[in-house]
């Protein structure tokens, strides 16, 4: 039986906490976590180095609450979907009834790459779907900009205040509909120069070999493999389901290597294709996947040229 705020609820109960001091989120997260603890829930924190401490504090020694390295948990979108479906998994094979977690984004991802976190946001709606989860995401108003805040309600069904009320948001947008949406995302600086690499039609090996000639020596081996891997299952996607003309591009930077494979169609018909893997043939869905576990940004644009894909490695926040 399922307690607190999202008692009778089936399915995931996703709730935002925009906060603007420590004793604000405090008087959401202690009672929260209490809350679980006191009903035999499952109870994890999943909070930066700062706000963990800070909650660890407030609650009682041995409180029954589990802390896992918050930062560790959203390397990339994809991978915190795989290692929170395993975890939500796990804690319902040893019989939970409700599952209660806090957490929050690493600053970085409020930046340059929120884009994909907001895409993340929205489809855990429906990814977690399956588990009855109940979860809170903490946003600081006063460190987190104003048009990640509106996302933050676009993506998230309700929020919870500091004084105790569970409220809907009037701006929630359901998944299917939020993930169709494609605004252009910020424009990588090395974008404003001439490709280093530009090739029409190209085949999924010369795409390999012109990634892999470019990135010889700026960036880590298994950075290379992965964007090798990435370039190649998104080269034969486009070739295999899209229109042509297909178009690979690419820029080498100091620190980073950005690569935009196009196309004349308009890309994969599921909402949820690299965010969540699929098992059902969706077009494109699983080297989408793949690009978005390989890649440190991916964006994707639809057009009236056609779709368009961009993949980073490396350092993806414009730095060098």
């Amino acid at each position: 039986m399922r307690t607190g705020a999202a008692a009778g609820h089936r399915g995931y109960y996703h709730e935002a906490v925009c906060y603007g001091s420590d004793d604000e989120l405090l008087a959401v997260a202690t009672p929260f976590l209490l809350g679980g603890v006191a009903a035999g829930e499952p109870t994890v924190v999943a909070l930066g180095t700062r706000n963990a401490a800070l909650v660890r504090a407030a609650l009682p020694p041995d409180s029954g609450v589990t802390f896992l390295p918050g930062d560790g948990m959203y390397p990339r979108p994809t991978s915190a979907i795989r290692s929170y479906r395993d975890l939500l998994a796990a804690y319902v094979r040893q019989g939970a009834r409700q599952i209660r977690i806090i957490g929050e984004l690493p600053p970085a991802a409020l930046g340059v790459t929120w884009d994909w976190w907001a895409r993340y946001e929205s489809a855990v709606n429906h990814a977690y779907d399956e588990f009855p989860l109940w979860s809170m995401c903490a946003y600081d108003t006063r460190t987190t900009p104003a048009h990640v805040l509106a996302e933050v309600a676009r993506t998230h069904p309700r929020h919870t205040t500091p004084d105790g009320r569970h409220l809907p948001s009037p701006t929630y947008v359901e998944p299917a509909t939020y993930l169709r949406e494609s605004p252009p995302a910020p424009a990588d600086p090395l974008q404003a120069t001439p490709p280093q690499v530009d090739l029409t039609s190209p085949t999924a090996a010369q795409a390999r070999a012109a990634v892999q000639g470019a990135a010889r020596g700026r960036l880590p081996a298994d950075d290379v493999q992965d964007l090798v891997v990435a370039v190649s299952e998104t080269v034969s996607n486009a070739l295999r389901h899209g229109r042509p003309p297909v178009r690979m591009r690419l820029w080498a930077g100091p620190d980073r290597i950005v690569v935009t494979v196009s196309d004349g169609g308009q890309g994969p018909t599921d909402p949820f294709a690299g965010l969540l893997p699929t098992g059902n043939g969706a077009v494109g869905g699983l080297g989408l996947w793949i690009a978005y576990q390989s890649c440190n940004h991916v964006t994707s644009h639809r057009g009236p040229d056609g779709f368009t894909l961009r993949l980073t490695a490396g350092n993806p926040h414009f730095a060098g």
